[in-house]
């Protein structure tokens, strides 16, 4: 199996000094380095680094996918902003890990696949995808968290995993917002590999989002009512930086405004509750599709047939036309011409004149032996 693995890290509230840079450029040779950023490809070997140890000293974020199924999205963030035990509610085994360290809190988002089989990248990731995300968590967005803790529920039901942890565990609050993520929380979720159907039932119990979550007549009546010793410090924390107070003094707002809804300390739904909906809602979808494309494909049959009705003569030429090009795609549309011909004749009392043409076209071209396979499997007789 041919490998790929992609490593890139960000420094986001301070670049990398000269010595940092020159402890990470020593862990690769290859590596597209700066004082606030790392990616590097492998086609093979291996990144020498721990990319834990990178978050935890130097960069923000760290994102990390490999063609055999692992995908990994490390983001630090201040614990003033997120607390561990605020992220820890949302925590799920093989999705969501949460530890503090020096001040920090950590994140990491991470699954991966159990077949062992390579992935087909459809999509090529970068952190610039999900880097929002560390500002809309400063700011006690906590959608990210439970799209992961969604995830970890995915992988639970392809692993068919024991019925009865799915019975005892609860879902962690609701935050608002799920029908309608942000961007980076989309790519989150697509990056997780969440179930879109189980992301909708999720999202039932989901209040609405306020347009960018923020009254600011009732935000600027909050800061107004802060004590002076706390405007100072974040007056301070402006001017000097890196990180801007703005996502934590929102956090703090919205904790401060936010009533709890029905779902929000009683009510939860288990596992098995989410798991078990969100089934019956794909198989319905998946019904209502299939019904849709039987309904399209007979449409289009009825067009065709309406179509070669009005010159037989003509169909049968564009048969001949089709096969002389000798070409796969050509011999395709020549077969369902053909069976177009053959629904005609015998919707009109039999298929005597149909079964002596086409016959002769077996004879005549039996020497083409992909034409003659498309033909047994259209059930042409042979000659």
């Amino acid at each position: 199996m041919s490998e790929y693995q992609y490593y890139e890290f960000l420094a986001l509230d301070r670049p990398l000094d000269e010595d940092e840079v020159g402890q990470v450029r020593a862990l690769s040779t290859r590596a597209d380095i700066t004082a606030t950023r790392f990616v590097n490809e492998y086609h093979w070997g291996d990144f020498k680094g721990d990319p834990t140890k990178l978050v935890e000293q130097l960069y923000d974020a760290h994102l990390y996918y490999a063609n055999w199924g692992s995908r990994r999205l490390l983001l630090r963030l201040p614990a003033g902003s997120l607390t561990a035990k605020e992220a820890t509610a949302y925590a799920m085994d093989d999705a969501l890990s949460v530890w503090t360290r020096s001040g920090q809190t950590l994140l990491d988002f991470s699954v991966s696949s159990e077949d062992g089989c390579e992935w087909e990248f459809e999509t090529f990731y970068t952190l610039s995808a999900f880097v929002g995300l560390r500002a809309e968590l400063a700011a006690g967005d906590l959608r990210p968290l439970y799209v992961a803790w969604l995830a970890g529920l995915t992988a639970w039901e392809l692993a068919e995993d024991d019925e009865e942890n799915y019975a005892r565990e609860v879902e962690p609050p609701v935050p608002a917002g799920l029908a309608s993520l942000s961007g980076p929380q989309r790519a989150l979720a697509d990056f997780l590999g969440v179930d879109a159907d189980l992301l909708a039932v999720a999202a039932e119990a989901s209040r609405a989002a306020t347009a960018d979550g923020v009254d600011r007549t009732a935000l600027a009546a909050f800061i107004a009512g802060l004590p002076a010793a706390d405007k100072d410090v974040l007056l301070v924390e402006a001017a000097l930086g890196p990180v801007s107070p703005g996502p934590g003094l929102l956090a703090r707002y919205r904790a401060a405004i936010t009533v709890p809804g029905p779902r929000d300390e009683a009510g939860r739904r288990t596992a098995a509750e989410l798991l078990d909906t969100a089934y019956r809602r794909r198989t319905d979808r998946r019904e209502r599709e299939q019904t849709a494309r039987a309904r399209a494909d007979a449409e289009a049959k009825e067009a065709r047939l309406h179509k070669v009705a009005q010159d037989i003569d003509q169909a049968w030429r564009d048969v001949d036309g089709l096969i002389a090009q000798k070409k796969a795609g050509a011999y395709d549309a020549a077969v369902v011409l053909l069976g177009d011909l053959r629904a005609l004749e015998a919707h009109t009392g039999g298929t005597a004149d149909f079964d002596r043409r086409v016959g002769e076209l077996r004879a005549a071209h039996r020497g083409k032996p992909s034409l003659m396979q498309r033909f047994d499997g259209m059930g042409i007789p042979r000659s």
